[in-house]
């Protein structure tokens, strides 16, 4: 039977297709098509859309976080796939093929899904607020195995300013390892999307990171052509330069709409008592407002901000498959050069004390910050190299080193793209794509591919689980 290998290449674009000849030779003739994405085009809400070929409204997944409306609270980056509603894709397959064998490296949403093997990002968190590198695994003794082999997964360098393609090569060491074992085997390749967003998708830097990934994924692609397994590689977002931070929530709180708690650690974000407030995640923004009635003042306030392109209400969120009870009563989406920042103190000295670190967790929005040093803190590799030092010793630590300035980010996505060229794309080593291939429609591809009939997706019966 056929193996696939799906490669998620995050921020793969026609353009930077160009610099990377291993990947490019996937495609051949007929083999290459562009990729239609949702809104928002974002890794969570994307990679939904393909593995159930439903809509954000359908699958739940309306960014890489949002208000959980019953908790109370914002939550980015969650784990647990009961969040995603409709059947997978190997689900699917499985109706008709018992036994067919799934192997996720690393796409997201991985854990207590169906999958039989499972790699994820999970570090360690011990008692005394030390956090260490490590990865969750399904069965359970791969964590074990893969450690010894390829030693223990860098967490550090998957995300924040010490990132670099190490994490991308063992992820793909990963892969060559699990890929002999599995009809399918999904993997996510993240690295094009750290300098994407550090220099911009037009800058040498970009250039050289797409070089670095395609000679990553050689050995990857040989081991698929050697074995005879079709590769379908895609993206989930193209990346497009940006200069203009648009500080939404700062707006509303001018406003008299967003309100604060304040104690030693600085002043946080109160969703409780807040008229509206915003969950920033690039360049679409999620507004909650408390009271219906004040919609309409909200809309027009949010309208006249530069740098703001649409202010979507449940009838503009149709239009795109966003109108999930999970989105935002308003839907930001910015200007092409423009992306949203999470900031809603007006005082630096007032910021709360996890804005200055790699903190994606406790922050009510996405940070692209937290890939830089500090440009106005001369002192800061040293600080951080002093910080590692005394976590190594056993005392306590903080690495404060992450700009309050948001200017240095070059890069951004979120919105659909408004060229081709800096749009998604997908790739198919078995060739006779359509010119265009949508979101939704890359679960029936890979139905295709398994030689199982390509039926209706199915969606949740109700809306999926807060986990």
């Amino acid at each position: 039977m056929n193996r696939t290998l799906v490669l998620d290449v995050v921020g793969l674009t026609p353009r930077l297709l160009e610099h990377m000849p291993h990947l490019r030779s996937v495609g051949g003739p007929g083999g290459r098509a562009e990729l239609g994405t949702v809104l928002p085009a974002v890794t969570c809400s994307a990679q939904s859309t393909f593995l159930t070929g439903l809509p954000p409204r359908d699958h739940g997944i309306v960014g890489n976080g949002w208000y959980f409306r019953e908790l109370g609270e914002v939550f980015l980056w969650r784990q647990h796939n009961r969040l995603v509603g409709g059947e997978k894709v190997w689900e699917t397959i499985r109706r008709h093929r018992p036994g067919y064998r799934v192997a996720n490296v690393f796409w997201w949403y991985a854990m207590g899904s169906t999958a039989d093997t499972t790699i994820t990002p999970r570090p360690e968190y011990y008692a005394d607020g030390r956090k260490e590198p490590d990865c969750w695994t399904w069965p359970p003794q791969l964590h074990d195995e893969l450690t010894a082999e390829l030693g223990r997964f860098p967490l550090f360098k998957y995300w924040g300013p010490g990132t670099s393609i190490d994490v991308s090569k063992w992820i793909v060491a990963a892969a060559r390892r699990l890929m002999p074992e599995h009809d399918l085997t999904l993997v996510y390749v993240p690295h094009l999307d750290y300098d994407l967003q550090r220099y911009g998708p037009s800058s040498p830097q970009a250039a050289a990171a797409a070089r670095e990934v395609d000679t990553a994924l050689a050995p990857l692609l040989d081991d698929a052509r050697r074995t005879g397994t079709t590769v379908v590689a895609l993206s989930e977002y193209g990346i497009t330069d940006v200069a203009r931070p648009v500080d939404v929530n700062r707006v509303l709180r001018r406003a008299g709409l967003l309100h604060v708690h304040t104690n030693r650690t600085g002043e946080l974000l109160d969703p409780w008592t807040s008229r509206a407030f915003a969950v920033a995640d690039h360049q679409v923004a999620h507004v909650y407002v408390n009271d219906p009635a004040d919609l309409p003042a909200v809309r027009d306030l949010l309208a006249g901000v530069d740098g703001v392109a649409e202010v979507l209400d449940r009838e503009g969120q149709a239009a795109y498959g966003l109108d999930h009870p999970r989105a935002g009563d308003l839907v930001l989406v910015a200007e092409p050069d423009a992306w949203f920042t999470y900031y809603y103190w007006l005082d630096d000295a007032r910021a709360p004390d996890f804005a200055r670190i790699v903190e994606i967790h406790k922050k009510p929005g996405y940070d692209p910050a937290e890939l830089f040093l500090d440009p106005e803190d001369r002192w800061a590799k040293a600080r951080a190299a002093g910080a590692v030092l005394r976590k190594k010793a056993g005392l306590r630590y903080r690495i404060d080193v992450v700009p309050l300035d948001p200017s240095p980010v070059r890069g951004s996505h979120g919105r659909l793209p408004d060229d081709a060229a800096d749009g998604p794309v997908l790739l198919c080593s078995a060739g006779d794509l359509p010119a265009r291939v949508e979101a939704t429609e890359v679960r029936d591809l890979l139905l295709r591919l398994a030689g199982v009939p390509v039926t209706a997706p199915v969606a949740p019966a109700a809306a999926p689980a807060e986990v």
